[in-house]
């Protein structure tokens, strides 16, 4: 297995635990409203259906939501279409809820992870950079994305440092962990 390749798969496996992961980066609404029911499905495990999409859409085109909820309801959706596959669609959705409220770190985090599945680390980077920046609700996530993403792109020492950061963030997270154990560290002057 040349290199190159064992940087692919290694950035597709990560891809996958973040993927995994992307509900957890939901954003919650109040409520029994459709906003909320789509907030619901977003952190559910089971894939969406259609009708579920279409609640989605509902809250979006029809609930009088506030701004926040708007944005929230943008991020979940997108997380939604992601899962089913439709991942421009999702990242639409990411884009939307940047455009109204750029501080929103979730929707930053979860466009770095359509990013990924579409394999384009180089555009995912400055999205996981921003979850980081705003203080995402789950920093780990961010940063094992970025060290993905930096694997990906052939930075080792910046992968390795993400790596260590998540492991760090969130230790009983066993995924950073198992990817630090890849990486040999060799110390200036020190010949092994």
């Amino acid at each position: 297995m040349t290199v190159r390749t064992a940087l692919v798969l290694t950035a597709a496996l990560g891809a996958a635990a973040l993927a995994a992961a992307s509900a957890a980066a939901s954003v919650s609404v109040l409520g029994g409203s459709a906003a909320r029911q789509c907030f619901q499905a977003a952190e559910s495990p089971m894939s969406p259906s259609t009708e579920t999409l279409d609640v989605c859409d509902l809250a979006i085109t029809a609930e009088p939501l506030t701004d926040r909820d708007l944005v929230a309801t943008y991020i979940n959706r997108g997380i939604l279409r992601v899962r089913v596959g439709r991942t421009g669609d999702g990242i639409a959705d990411f884009n939307r809820a940047i455009e109204r409220d750029p501080t929103v770190a979730e929707a930053w985090f979860n466009r770095g992870v359509a990013l990924m599945r579409l394999g384009s680390p180089e555009e995912a980077m400055p999205s996981f950079e921003g979850a980081v920046e705003r203080s995402t609700n789950r920093p780990a996530l961010a940063y094992f994305g970025r060290a993905v993403a930096n694997e990906a792109l052939g930075n080792m020492r910046a992968a390795y440092a993400d790596y260590r950061r998540a492991s760090e963030l969130d230790p009983d997270w066993d995924r950073p962990r198992s990817e630090l154990r890849r990486f040999q560290v060799r110390l200036p002057g020190v010949v092994n």
